[in-house]
């Protein structure tokens, strides 16, 4: 049968089993919006900026395990998908990015509202297209969704000149086949991994997002079990191991807790699952896990002796190669070392001030008020860490944020999309101020379609984790990271449709939450936090890990590395 581009667009939508797109239309994309207005059995969440747009899609995408979509016209409405786009890549989410240019005869003639969007975000796609021929448009579409979600996944661009959306085509429908996961290691690599593990004293497990990705949360626990081993986790981890298990020693890294990175200083294996060895969890690169070898499991063979050098490696999908290495393992038992860890973690426990509101006390207010089963997404910065450090992740999926790129103002648009995707899970957004007031108009969004997120901001009036620093190593030279304003988050909230409370009082966090999550509809909760409230422990730039300081060890000057 024979289509336009724009239906053509659509059908191959349908055919990936897209149900949710998140946009903004203009005028190169109408042809493809009046489309879509044909069929409503995709739906289309209007944001009230392209950047919300990519974060909607990023958020759904990482909830759902599903390929995220967002939409944008040509010229600035391209270009403010690029930090969400690049945001996606950093952290190995798949989506599509669909734009429209200017018809083909007007490319590179500084063409009204023209931008080489494909150019523009070829560092940070993991693949881009530019469609000039209707005749290859569901091909490259198609394509498109096989490259985002199958490997290592990550954010596409699709950019469709305006004649293309026009232009009739003959259009066959094709069922989509799911992809066999991705197996490049070998049975010796395999043995040679058992044998390390067999070989360990004092054996580390270290997750990151990979496991979450594949799926394989069940296989490290196995493992864990196993070889009687400790567990760790990055930011992108979180969720993949259960937070509330006894191997459990918390997240690894500058913010990490003492237990896993003392831990990890003195393991004598360290078993890396889908992780990438970023330089916020391994501090001084030639100082990390100076004692152990390195097993390392990835899908992406580029990440394999980066950044720290292995001893082994198992190339391929994890779930894969997790079940091929637990078939050859027997039961291990590393009471000493088991035992070591326990006492770490009663020794170097977190803290925070209880005797006033903090951020880590009203985390662990909502976690109680949600059971631990909340879908949390944040911003970047101290509440970042704190939502990291005081929230039990007992399940994959379930905490969303920028890790590898730190974009401030991804959580909000996040959470929408998370709550898009995830209509019977509670889904909660933790911002600080300084990161809030850049995306803040998406309640609007959140009110249009009345999606019930909550969004809690941790206002302290300061940059929090910049000024953290300043304070540390700036002498508290505060330039131009107090925000002591005029703005009242509440009248804003109000004015874009939704219910907000002020709270400044311990005892008004818990019921403020609870009834919250009862109104159904989209609420904000404006904490009003102290400015100078610090995340511990810490980890200076360029230190190793093993130098990890808290509030206690600045007071007493016991460290060998104190600022």
């Amino acid at each position: 049968m024979q289509l336009t581009g724009s239906e053509i667009v659509i059908e191959c939508l349908k055919e990936q089993g897209v149900d949710t797109v998140f946009g903004y239309p203009g005028g190169t994309i109408l042809n493809i919006y009046d489309a879509l207005y044909k069929h409503p059995e995709i739906k289309h969440v209007l944001t009230s900026h392209e950047q919300g747009a990519a974060h909607a899609a990023d958020g759904y995408a990482r909830s759902t395990g599903k390929v995220g979509v967002c939409m944008a016209t040509s010229g600035p409405g391209a270009t403010n998908l690029v930090t969400g786009i690049a945001t996606a890549y950093m952290d190995s989410v798949p989506m599509v990015a669909i734009t429209a240019n200017v018809n083909l005869p007007l490319l590179g003639k500084d063409t009204f509202q023209e931008v080489d969007i494909a150019g523009v975000t070829m560092p940070i796609t993991k693949h881009g297209f530019i469609v000039k021929d209707v005749k290859i448009l569901a091909k490259t579409i198609r394509r498109a969704f096989d490259i985002a979600r199958n490997g290592r996944p990550g954010p596409v661009l699709v950019d469709i000149t305006k004649d293309v959306t026009a232009a009739l085509c003959d259009y066959k429908p094709v069922k989509i086949s799911k992809a066999e996961p991705e197996k490049r290691f070998t049975e010796a690599d395999v043995d040679k991994a058992v044998e390390l593990i067999k070989k360990a004293k004092k054996p580390f497990i270290y997750v990151g997002g990979g496991a979450i990705i594949s799926g394989a949360s069940d296989e490290v626990a196995e493992l864990a079990d196993m070889i009687d081993a400790p567990v760790c986790d990055t930011l992108m981890g979180k969720g993949a191991f259960d937070g509330y298990s006894d191997r459990y020693t918390g997240m690894i890294g500058m913010h990490g807790t003492k237990a896993s990175n003392f831990g990890v200083t003195e393991c004598d294996l360290l078993i890396a699952l889908g992780a990438r060895f970023s330089d916020r969890v391994t501090g001084n690169a030639k100082k990390f896990a100076k004692n152990a070898k390195v097993l390392h499991f990835d899908i992406d063979a580029a990440e394999i002796n980066k950044n720290i050098k292995t001893t082994a490696c198992l190339v391929g999908d994890l779930k894969v190669s997790l079940t091929e290495v637990l078939k050859k393992l027997t039961k291990q038992d590393h009471k000493e070392w088991m035992d070591y860890i326990r006492k770490l973690k009663t020794d170097y426990p977190l803290t925070y001030h209880e005797d006033k509101l903090t951020c880590p006390y009203i985390i662990e207010q909502i976690d109680k008020a949600t059971d631990g089963k909340a879908i949390i997404t944040t911003d970047v910065g101290q509440h970042q860490m704190w939502a990291a450090q005081f929230y039990h992740y007992t399940k994959p999926r379930t905490f969303l944020s920028s890790g590898g790129l730190g974009t401030m103002g991804y959580g909000l648009g996040a959470c929408i999309g998370a709550q898009v995707g995830n209509p019977d899970k509670v889904c909660i957004n933790i911002a600080g101020d300084g990161c809030f007031r850049m995306n803040m108009n998406e309640l609007a969004t959140a009110s249009r379609y009345n999606i019930p997120i909550i969004q809690v901001v941790i206002n302290n009036h300061v940059l929090g984790m910049v000024r953290q620093w300043q304070t540390l190593f700036y002498d508290k030279r505060y330039s131009n990271t107090v925000l002591e304003d005029k703005v009242d988050f509440c009248k804003v909230a109000e004015g874009l449709g939704c219910d907000a409370v002020l709270i400044t009082k311990k005892e008004d966090v818990y019921p403020a939450v609870k009834n919250a999550i009862e109104q159904k509809r989209p609420v904000l909760l404006n904490c009003m936090i102290e400015k100078d409230e610090s995340v511990f422990p810490m980890v200076p730039a360029g230190a190793p890990i093993s130098d990890a300081f808290d509030e206690k060890d600045l007071l007493s000057k016991n460290k060998r590395f104190i600022p």
